[in-house]
């Protein structure tokens, strides 16, 4: 890859060492660009006309995501974020009582939360998965409660969001289709990350985000919806993009995955996350996956060195989320005092409470967590690595 252009991409990059791209990563120019263009154009010709306008590239960012994740365009809804978009999928499924849903223990809290609300209003039941000696999930445990006829959905994220394994989702997918169940993946840490191929993974949907490794805007996502299914799911939600109303009495929802859309959405973003869509595309994703596992792999090597931190991490594959505690300092105030340095180093802090069964499983109240991308650099690990050896009160 071209780092340096990828760094010239990359305007926030001059600025401040950002090691938060699990979170919200640094958009290049190009989706700016986009961005604040039709922002521009809505300003000087209004909203509805400035739409208009881009119809065909609205309509592009549909087969861009199609090639992102090798699926068909009339696959893909393109939603406000990623949680709406998981919701619409999960909350149509039709679960009835005793119906069985399969998760991992690295489950997002954002998730877990509705299929205890199904439990409750349903009587759906939940079991979580038990890890291999990876802290990954158990396949051999997966086939056999596959057997269980009452399993309707396996579902669970590719990428845990406090350094979790990378989980082996073809071989899940697998399992879950040589079973006859339905494939629920949560891809909003791997989209952008890795190689995501929906065909073979065998997952029936998938939600994922806009602004985390495929450096799109906030307040945008999208979902899979593998065709043949999408004609049996009735959306909780329907409006006048997503159905027709053909007679007083009757409407008819429409065949493609845009059922689970609504009619309005933020156009600018959505022609942001379009641009980010073909901008790591033009990159390659296979580039970008080896140079991030190469650089997290030498931020785990170099924490590894500082006295008092521990590297947190799970996994036989780990990916670009790297996870440590110090034992002199919490998560939040070495945050702050990284955010204080010469040059901004932005780390997050994960709290149980976001992937509470693994975080309670490990005895973890919470974890500093350093996410790379691609447009990250060795000596910007350097930097954080000589701050945290700074870090008052050692």
């Amino acid at each position: 890859m071209d780092i340096e252009q990828l760094r010239a991409d990359t305007p926030g990059a001059a600025e401040l060492i950002h090691f938060n791209n699990a979170g919200a990563a640094l958009m290049p120019q190009p989706v700016l660009d986009a961005i604040t263009g039709h922002l521009q154009r809505e300003a000087c010709l209004g909203g509805y006309e400035a739409a208009a306008e881009q119809a065909q590239a609205l309509e592009n960012v549909y087969g861009a995501i199609g090639r992102l994740i090798n699926a068909r365009a009339d696959e893909i809804a393109v939603i406000e974020n990623a949680t709406r978009a998981w919701d619409m999928a999960f909350y149509s499924l039709p679960l009835r009582p005793g119906d069985v849903v399969l998760t991992s223990t690295t489950e997002y809290a954002g998730n877990y939360i509705p299929y205890l609300q199904l439990q409750r209003q349903r009587g759906i039941e939940l079991r979580v998965l038990p890890n291999d000696e990876h802290g990954q999930v158990c396949l051999s445990a997966l086939k056999t409660l596959l057997d269980d006829e009452r399993v309707a959905l396996v579902s669970l994220p590719v990428i845990a969001t406090n350094g979790g394994p990378v989980q082996p989702i073809e071989q899940i997918g697998a399992l879950t289709r040589a079973a006859g169940k339905l494939f629920l993946l949560d891809a909003c840490q791997g989209v952008g990350q890795m190689p995501i191929d929906v065909k073979k993974i065998g997952c029936h949907m998938l939600a994922a985000t806009s602004r985390k490794y495929l450096r799109g805007p906030r307040g945008m996502g999208f979902l899979y919806v593998e065709h043949a299914l999408c004609q049996t799911l009735e959306p909780t939600f329907l409006d006048l993009h997503a159905a027709s109303l053909l007679t007083p009495e009757t409407f008819a929802i429409r065949d493609d995955a845009r059922r689970f859309e609504n009619w309005e959405c933020n156009v600018a973003a959505k022609l942001g996350l379009g641009a980010a869509v073909e901008y790591a595309l033009a990159q390659g994703i296979e580039p970008m996956w080896q140079r991030i596992q190469q650089l997290a792999s030498h931020l785990r090597t170099q924490l590894a060195t500082v006295p008092g931190v521990t590297v947190q991490d799970l996994g036989a594959l780990k990916s670009g989320i790297v996870t440590f505690t110090h034992h002199q300092s919490d998560a939040t105030q070495l945050q702050q005092w990284l955010a204080q340095q010469a040059r901004r180093i932005n780390v997050s802090t994960s709290r149980a409470g976001s992937t509470l069964l693994d975080m309670q499983q490990r005895g973890l109240p919470e974890v500093s967590r350093a996410s790379v991308h691609a447009y990250n650099t060795h000596a910007e690990i350097d930097a954080l690595v000589h701050a945290l050896r700074r870090l008052p009160g050692r």
